[in-house]
């Protein structure tokens, strides 16, 4: 019985290695994903809010781990992937800061990990910035821009869910209103700038569309007192994701026609 336990969660691991093990193969998909990096330092904050306030939801403690393994793969597959010794020097840092962090990932959710997290993931969240923007000044065509902007659409939409997590955890942020404001402003001006890019296709299109209608939750939110209720909040974000993690596939298509 044993060895068939045994047996079972080697064939657990090993399946969720392949599922995790990517290969980029061209610059642009090497942006889109760089720029999922950003978003998942914010993905995995709202995560964690979601498993210390004991909120099983879309069953956010398995995303947590999923989330985890990805980063953890990704990096890699990026490290891989580069021949440019600013973003390998930039790679090199974020895996280092990544260690410690994901120490405490997996480790039981407390109020005062959570307030470390946020900070730590803060610095993280702009090491991948930086890589993602080095990656779409290697591009020679307008979209690598355009596929970074559309990309940062997905860590937005994260960030200001966790920002609204921690404040329903009960965890006091002085700089809440600042940085939701900002991520808001930046989101908005965003979706303007990419509405307008004259290569967008129908499909891109309706699916900025459909971020844009989800993003009027967050609108309504900022500006209520009402305390919302966190599945709402976690839903509304992952529509956003959805839609414009399709919208930054498709612009990665473009930029290899």
């Amino acid at each position: 019985m044993i060895t068939k336990i045994i047996k079972l969660t080697l064939i657990t691991a090993i399946s969720c290695t392949f599922v995790f093990a990517i290969e980029i193969k061209d610059l642009s998909s090497a942006i889109n994903i760089a720029g999922k990096q950003r978003m998942f330092t914010q993905r995995l904050l709202k995560d964690y809010a979601m498993v210390g306030m004991g909120n099983t939801y879309a069953n956010p403690k398995e995303d947590l781990q999923k989330i985890i393994g990805k980063f953890e793969d990704h990096i890699n597959s990026l490290g891989d992937f580069t021949n440019d010794s600013k973003t390998k020097e930039q790679i090199k840092k974020a895996k280092k800061i990544w260690l410690p962090i994901k120490k405490k990932l997996t480790e039981t959710p407390t109020k005062e990990n959570a307030v470390v997290l946020q900070e730590e993931l803060e610095v993280l969240l702009k090491i991948s910035d930086n890589i993602t923007k080095l990656f779409a000044a290697q591009s020679k065509k307008s979209t690598g821009e355009i596929i970074n902007i559309s990309g940062r659409q997905r860590m937005l939409a994260q960030r200001m869910s966790n920002l609204y997590m921690f404040k329903v955890w009960g965890i006091d942020d002085p700089q809440f209103k600042t940085k939701l404001k900002n991520a808001m402003d930046i989101f908005k001006g965003s979706l303007t700038k990419l509405s307008k890019y004259e290569k967008n296709s129908d499909e891109i299109n309706s699916l900025l569309d459909k971020a844009k209608r989800s993003f009027m939750f967050f609108e309504i939110m900022s500006r209520s007192k009402s305390r919302f209720i966190p599945t709402l909040i976690y839903k509304k974000s992952n529509d956003i994701l959805k839609d414009m993690n399709k919208a930054t596939y498709l612009y990665t298509k473009l930029e290899v026609k």
